[in-house]
């Protein structure tokens, strides 16, 4: 029972094994094509996550110089600087848009930012001894937006090609472990019984032979019985004896005397 969930539930002939054999090479290509996959999206794998790490490693000094820069503005200019910045902002200047990259098959999401306005763009600098440090703020808001776009884009296609990662790997174990094994046990059940046919069916033939040399001779046997029988008929009407006697005589002729030495 264990060989036969092992192969296919097919019906031995040659064309099925022609059909077999046709998946086992697709299979093989598939398995093949999968693997580079699989090392592709591991090489794009890792040069993300060393870029995350990277990323995070600045990320951590740019949040600082940002909360710092935001604490002076606070010192200098007062709490009320973020409703009076909020009342002078009529439209957002940094956007976040989003775009997919392939990476061997595999749709990443990225993510951009872009500045629509101008960093020397200085509308409170009226405020008492406040303009400077908000437009230093400002600069440095604008450095953490940056990095923490990137590390979410980065992040984001991690996640993701970990998925594809994973999905992949099933999909190569699935066709080395499962359908090429399966395929290959198929292909040696078919050609096993294919030559157990050809085996029988050989010795059909010769048991069909046999049989027809032994009809053969009978029927050459009962042609030379026929004949002699249409000898001895002649050869009693024409010395006017029983047919008996005639086969005796015939008979007698055949045999050789052994008193005669020559």
């Amino acid at each position: 029972m264990s060989g036969q969930t092992q192969r296919l539930n097919v019906v031995p002939t040659v064309t099925m094994l022609g059909v077999v054999k046709a998946r086992l090479v697709g299979a093989t290509r598939g398995h093949a094509l999968l693997k580079k996959k699989s090392d592709a999206l591991t090489v794009q794998f890792r040069a993300i996550l060393k870029k995350i790490v990277s990323t995070k490693e600045s990320m951590g000094e740019i949040m600082k110089t940002s909360s710092f820069a935001l604490t002076e503005v606070k010192y200098v200019a007062g709490d009320n600087i973020k409703h009076v910045v909020l009342e002078n902002v009529r439209e957002a200047s940094l956007k976040v848009r989003s775009r997919q990259e392939n990476i061997a098959g595999v749709k990443l999401p990225k993510f951009e930012y872009t500045n629509d306005g101008e960093v020397s763009k200085n509308d409170l600098t009226g405020l008492a001894r406040g303009g400077q440090q908000v437009q230093q703020c400002r600069i440095a808001y604008i450095k953490a937006i940056e990095v923490l776009v990137e590390l979410a884009s980065l992040q984001t296609s991690f996640l993701t090609l970990d998925e594809a990662i994973k999905t992949t790997n099933r999909r190569v174990n699935a066709l080395e472990n499962v359908v090429k094994p399966k395929l290959e046990n198929t292909i040696s059940y078919i050609k096993a019984e294919l030559d157990e046919l050809e085996r029988e069916d050989f010795f059909r033939l010769k048991k069909i032979q046999g049989y027809k040399k032994r009809e053969i001779e009978k029927q050459m046997l009962s042609s030379k019985q026929f004949a002699e029988e249409q000898v001895a008929e002649k050869f009693a009407l024409q010395k006017g004896i029983s047919l008996n006697s005639a086969h005796n005589l015939l008979s007698a002729g055949n045999e050789k005397d052994e008193d005669i030495i020559f």
